[in-house]
């Protein structure tokens, strides 16, 4: 549900580039950097990492709910279309629909759309599927590989070079992967494990779409409008699909949720914390989504924790903190948020 663009690349800003730094400014965020260089994390900053956290740790557990009262692609939908009527008129409150926002989205639209399909429509759908036939926490530290996948793309496609300390993390994180996805081929799991692998490919390989290819879109606005292609691309399948029964309070609960809060809250309050903290340092609340998917999944639902979480759990996150290790970027000068942006990052559940 990190955006994880940064993970990849960072796209360069320009005066002239609308990007998730001016999305920012409309909203009137502004991060604060003292004239000695020297960052420091403020309250706000604090208070936005801790709920990104929980927002893009929960979803895990929410599909897991929503899963047992409707179907994938009525799932899917109303996640989509509640988090589409909230996001589209904040986008067009930022001008998406003036002649220059329309312009934009028509000079992009087919990259638009395949960055559509391949972080949303495609991954969602593969998720929600997954997690019939596995817990939440295990499709939580299945994604959290999403890091070591994306410096393994950008080796591949991009000519990234690949460090020792760089391809050990890539080992180390996949180690962790077969520790976890081990025991369920005793249990005919296997093509479960498999599509939350490939929905954490999707989640790495949409970033290099949005930072090499749509450079210059506003955030809000290109997510915006992925949000309402996917509703219009679920909506003959939730049709067919639809439930003859209203669903529990329980499930519509998880998918208003989901919606609201994972998506289009998720989102924006994304925007505020890079705008607040910087987009390099933001990319480390991905550290954190899965320990909050763990603890939901056991804490809520009685998810058992065994051993081989735990140890799996370290592999991922310490493979996955290697894999993306690259020149210091932390102690950074002040200005670097000025020098960077991330172009549309989506959730990352």
């Amino acid at each position: 549900m990190a955006r994880l663009c940064e993970v990849v690349s960072c796209a360069p800003a320009s005066a002239a580039e609308p990007g998730i730094f001016g999305a920012a400014g409309a909203f009137g965020l502004v991060g604060k950097f003292p004239a000695d260089g020297r960052w420091r994390l403020s309250r706000r900053g604090a208070l936005l990492f801790a709920a990104m956290g929980v927002i893009w740790g929960i979803p895990y557990l929410l599909i897991k709910v929503a899963d047992s009262g409707v179907s994938v692609p009525v799932l899917v939908w109303t996640r989509v279309t509640v988090g589409a009527l909230i996001l589209v008129p904040v986008a067009l409150a930022q001008g998406a629909w003036r002649p220059e926002g329309r312009a934009l989205l028509r000079r992009y639209w087919r990259w638009v759309l395949a960055y559509a399909v391949i972080e949303i429509i495609a991954p969602w759908a593969l998720l929600s599927t997954a997690e019939h036939r596995l817990s939440s926490s295990t499709s939580g530290l299945l994604i959290a590989s999403v890091p070591a996948i994306g410096a393994l793309l950008a080796w591949f496609f991009g000519g990234e070079r690949l460090s020792r300390v760089r391809a050990a993390g890539l080992a180390l994180g996949f180690a962790g992967v077969a520790l976890l996805a081990a025991p369920n081929a005793g249990r005919g799991e296997l093509l479960a494990d498999a599509e939350v692998l490939l929905t954490a490919v999707c989640y790495a390989a949409g970033p290099m779409i949005a930072n090499r290819k749509l450079v210059g879109v506003p955030s809000i606005a290109a997510n915006a409008t992925c949000l309402v292609i996917a509703a219009v691309a679920y909506t003959p399948a939730a049709v067919l699909t639809w439930p003859h029964a209203v669903p529990s309070a329980r499930v519509l609960a998880a998918l208003a949720v989901l919606g609201a809060v994972c998506t289009a809250a998720g989102l924006v309050g994304y925007f505020m914390l890079i705008a607040e903290i910087g987009a390099a340092r933001a990319t480390v609340v991905t550290y954190l989504n899965p320990a909050v998917a763990v603890a939901l999944g056991a804490g809520v639902l009685g998810e058992q924790l065994t051993p081989a979480i735990g140890v799996a759990f370290v592999l991922i996150l310490a493979g996955s903190v290697l894999a993306t290790r690259g020149p210091a970027r932390i102690g950074a000068p002040a200005d670097e948020r000025s020098r960077t942006q991330p172009t549309a990052p989506a959730p990352e559940t």
